[in-house]
């Protein structure tokens, strides 16, 4: 079958790599040949992927999130779907781990103390990198809307 042949000739890679040296792409990597992921997909012009991709990857990166989110704040879903979201794009963005470290901010949603855990969100480095998105967030987070 073609797939199994392709998938033998080019591995499967989850993580992006230099495709003319095989080792995987981090900050500051220097790339030969062309960035590539999954079984030989270029990321790179004239590569990249397709819109229906893109939507599939992103409706997996959300069940990600949302079971990340769910994980942290069991319950939260069903009773305050507006809030539940904002932890799940919180966690989105920075990874279940990242969303994790809000430790304070994660205790006041479980309390349902809702402006604790909006200035809670405003106080931290990730509102400093993203402000527009923090504050967006947490007056969802503080309002339920």
């Amino acid at each position: 079958m073609l797939a199994d042949r392709l998938l033998d000739h080019e591995d499967l890679r989850l993580q992006v790599y230099d495709d003319a040296t095989g080792a995987p792409i981090r900050p500051g990597s220097r790339v030969i040949g062309k960035p590539t992921i999954g079984i030989g997909t270029l990321i790179c012009a004239p590569g990249g992927i397709t819109e229906a991709e893109a939507h599939l990857l992103l409706n997996n990166r959300i069940a990600i999130a949302t079971a990340a989110a769910d994980k942290l704040v069991p319950g939260l879903r069903q009773a305050y779907p507006m809030r539940f979201d904002v932890l799940t794009e919180m966690a989105f963005q920075m990874g279940a781990d990242g969303l994790a470290k809000f430790t304070n901010t994660l205790q006041a949603v479980r309390d349902r103390r809702w402006s604790d855990a909006a200035a809670g969100m405003l106080a931290s480095t990730w509102a400093l990198q993203t402000p527009t998105r923090a504050e967006a967030l947490a007056e969802i987070m503080r309002s339920g809307k």
